[in-house]
């Protein structure tokens, strides 16, 4: 009996959580894979591609090609290019005849507007991280220690049961006492229950992951509208008419009204703008979906977490509006399971009891414990049913005394528990 005795003592010590070896601070994850996806695609991508560009432009050297009338010496050549790039103004007529022009700008600032690009789809990444992680990163701190404490809670409170099942005379007044203490929830956890239920009440968070995606989705509808304004006004002319004739140059009679020139880079700047604009456009409906799955539950992590004795944050129906701070925060639990060491442990004993053909004998980590530590053999398989069991009738003296005793000692039994963890 002793050998028994001891293994199962062994068992329950070996299932209690080992404290966390280093910080869990460094280890958490502050944003959502897809949103991290997002940020390396919306800000990397027109960094590269301006990166790109501007390799092109060191190592090809002139950007634009004017075509000089050939009595221009290699100098004249070279003055009528620059000038033409600095003005980059086609100059040309209309149906009618009449002299119009066109201001080609937009195609020398292209680079350099990517880089306002890329600086505006980090703005809404800076606003989460401060205005938003810091709160964030308490609360998961607190959530997933007190999470795990509330499972070690389970496994020492199994631990003390059998110390109190073996010191009893009687096994079935034992059990007597432990059902009625589950019905008056000694067994709850208050601290961490009515924290989640705080911040079902709390907007903060969700705010600003709202208007975070609102954010991206703005300044990616605006950059594809920039590029589509680029392409139907300007990026279909990579060939434009230049004059030359201004300043000392305007009663030369030798020079030309018009020289025609052409844009080098034109072709490489159409390439880059469809790229960014056809990324941009497939990321606004993943933005959109990120936004969107806040309009549901993510109930699959507190229903495991329902295996913890009184914690029935689903089952008593509390989880109202999606739209709250506990989404966010279930959310990013979510992405932190690796910190979270008690889900694996509490989703393993949730799949034993969808297996086990008595269901009822397991309900919470504590009784499929006891069903481990060996006290199945006395607990009683079937509701209790008589009138000292669900209390419509009173006891003797002698034994109200008793079982009121028995009570306070496993509540004060699950209070040391919970302190001591």
């Amino acid at each position: 009996m002793s050998l028994s005795h001891t293994a199962a003592e062994y068992m329950l010590s070996d299932a209690l959580l080992p404290d966390p070896g280093g910080s869990r601070a460094k280890g958490l994850r502050l944003e959502l894979p897809s949103d991290r996806l997002l940020k390396f695609v919306t800000v990397g991508l027109p960094l590269f591609l301006v990166s790109l560009a501007f390799a092109r432009e060191f190592s090809a050297g002139s950007q634009i090609s004017c075509f000089s009338p050939s009595n221009f010496t290699g100098k004249q050549s070279a003055y009528v290019d620059t000038a033409c790039w600095d003005s980059l103004v086609h100059h040309g007529f209309d149906a009618e005849g009449h002299a119009i022009t066109k201001s080609l700008w937009a195609l020398k600032v292209f680079p350099y507007s990517l880089l306002v690009v890329a600086v505006l789809m980090y703005m809404p990444y800076l606003l989460w991280r401060y205005a938003a992680a810091p709160a964030l990163h308490s609360d998961l701190l607190f959530i997933i220690d007190e999470l795990d404490k509330s499972y070690n809670r389970s496994v020492r409170l199994v631990q003390h049961m059998r110390k109190v099942q073996q010191a009893s005379a009687e096994p079935e007044r034992f059990w007597e006492e432990y059902e009625r203490a589950r019905r008056e929830r000694y067994f709850e956890f208050p601290l961490l229950e009515r924290y989640l239920t705080c911040k079902q009440h709390a907007h903060s968070l969700v705010f600003i992951y709202i208007l975070r995606n609102l954010l991206l989705l703005l300044f990616l509808a605006a950059t594809c509208l920039y590029l589509v304004f680029l392409h139907l006004n300007i990026f279909f002319q990579d060939e434009f008419s230049c004059s030359i004739k201004t300043g000392l140059l305007q009663a030369e009679p030798h020079i030309p009204p018009l020289i025609p020139c052409k844009l080098v880079f034109f072709s490489v700047f159409q390439l880059i703008s469809l790229s960014i604009g056809g990324v941009y456009v497939l990321l606004i409906p993943v933005v959109a979906y990120n936004a969107l799955q806040l309009c549901q539950w993510d109930k699959g992590l507190l229903s495991v977490y329902e295996m913890l004795p009184a914690f029935d944050l689903l089952s008593r129906k509390m989880l109202t509006c999606p739209l709250n701070d506990l989404n966010v925060i279930l959310l990013f639990l979510r992405a932190n399971i690796s910190e979270l060491t008690s889900f694996g442990r509490l989703n393993a004993v949730s799949a034993l009891r969808e297996a086990t053909a008595n269901k009822q004998d397991i309900d919470t980590v504590v009784d499929f414990m006891t069903l481990l530590a060996g006290l199945e053999t006395t607990k009683p398989k079937h509701p209790l049913c008589s009138p000292e069991a669900d209390g419509s009738a009173p006891l003797s003296n002698g034994g109200a005394l008793e079982t009121k005793a028995g009570v306070e000692v496993m509540g004060k039994a699950s209070r040391d528990s919970l302190g001591s963890a």
